[in-house]
């Protein structure tokens, strides 16, 4: 295993020969990857649950919700494999266990990212627009198309439209990441209420990740493909950027070593950015300014998600180069004291349920090698086994309803 480098300042320059090595196969990689064919866009009316794409996918069982409505604690999953957001059962006490999904709704192109309300509404980022789903009667209410042009409505990994989404802590308002390929990105702001698009703000490339401050009063774009987070001024939509490269940013578009998700400490307001099992980048919004703190894992890492006492998890997806370790779950305490979990298998974001003992961590993979289901980790039992939970179609954001 490979000892986890020296901390350095954020934007240093030096990496290891290994990291430069395997940005420069990325670009080859990058060099080579389609875009997906196009999706035909569907009507914005409500939409009544459907059954869940075939293929591997299991086949979602209505008669688990009682009268037709979605019980509290369901777990609710973005499917980048199809057009749907799917529920999923998670078995007595959200075990995992005996559990399966209830039922899939029509959402939109490549679903991505997705936030629930107090309100029980869900709004959902696809390639084509943000859909509006009802999470207790389960039926799409509206498809937002986006004020920025992003292209053809395109599936996979580099497709344009919606990434990361966040809601501001009223309700009132949601925050869009829009991808626009090989340019810099948008967020778009929805007056949840009216369900209208009512700002746009520049930000970065491949907006990954969106986050809101604890007060509402900016909202963070985790840019992938700039090496920074973009501040978004709440209520002018003026914008600032930050640099977050901890390996510099050496291999460009076809680096690795990119940001992927953040989370938000609510005790500071510091976002939290965690790099290859090696570095959590923390980073000031109010003065820019990076520090760098030590991990464990040795993994490359996407989501990221806080439980209620403030333990950090974050998702490894495995291995980018062969001194590299497997997928696994970092269980990171607020004193930075990390367990690792592993996992059977490539994943991609995580989630908490509300009392904090259960993370739910999706196998959807924005790269090759996803599965259809959502891995369970008993937090509270560190001898307990993970469970694996079949879920939708590919599926990546996840929320506990």
């Amino acid at each position: 295993m490979r000892r986890a480098a020296a901390a350095r300042p954020a934007g240093a320059r030096t990496a290891p020969v290994r990291r430069t090595a395997l940005g420069l196969l990325a670009a080859a990689l990058l060099a080579g990857c389609g875009t997906g064919t196009p999706g035909a866009a569907p009507e914005a009316s409500a939409t009544p649950a459907t059954t869940a794409p075939s293929g591997g996918t299991a086949a979602p069982d209505p008669s688990r919700s009682p009268a037709g409505r979605t019980p509290e604690g369901t777990l609710l999953v973005a499917d980048f494999g199809a057009d749907t957001v799917t529920f999923v059962d998670p078995g007595p006490d959200g075990s995992g266990r005996g559990g399966a999904p209830i039922a899939s709704v029509k959402a939109g192109t490549a679903p991505y990212g997705l936030v629930v309300g107090e309100d029980g509404r869900a709004w959902v980022a696809t390639a084509e627009g943000v859909a509006v789903v009802d999470t207790r009667q389960r039926t799409r209410l509206a498809l937002i198309p986006y004020a920025t042009e992003s292209g053809p409505v395109t599936t996979g990994e580099y497709r344009g439209g919606g990434m990361g989404i966040a809601m501001a802590p009223d309700g009132g308002h949601v925050y869009v990441g829009v991808n626009v390929p090989g340019r810099d990105g948008a967020v778009e702001v929805i007056d949840t209420a009216t369900r209208e698009v009512t700002g746009t703000a520049r930000v970065g490339m491949r907006p990954f990740d969106v986050d809101v401050s604890p007060d509402g009063r900016e909202v963070y774009a985790t840019d992938h493909d700039s090496f920074d987070v973009t501040a978004v001024d709440a209520d002018t939509l003026a914008t600032r950027r930050m640099e977050v490269a901890p390996y510099g940013t050496e291999g460009g578009l076809g680096s690795w070593l990119k940001p992927h998700y953040a989370v938000v400490r609510p005790s500071d307001g510091a976002l939290l950015l965690p790099f290859e099992g090696e570095r959590l980048a923390v980073l000031d919004p109010r003065t820019g300014r990076v520090a760098i703190e030590r991990m464990t894992a040795n993994t490359h890492q996407h989501g990221a998600a806080l439980t209620p006492d403030g333990t950090l998890l974050v998702v490894g997806t495995g291995p980018i180069g062969p001194d590299d370790e497997d997928p696994s779950l970092t269980v990171r305490a607020p004193d930075g004291t990390e367990r690792i979990v592993p996992l059977d298998g490539p994943h991609e974001d995580v989630a908490v349920s509300k009392d904090g003992r259960t993370a739910y961590v999706t196998g959807g993979f924005t790269r090759d090698g996803h599965w259809n289901g959502i891995t369970v980790v008993d937090l509270d039992d560190e001898k307990s086994e993970p469970v694996r939970l079949a879920a939708g179609n590919r599926p990546l954001g996840i929320s506990v309803l």
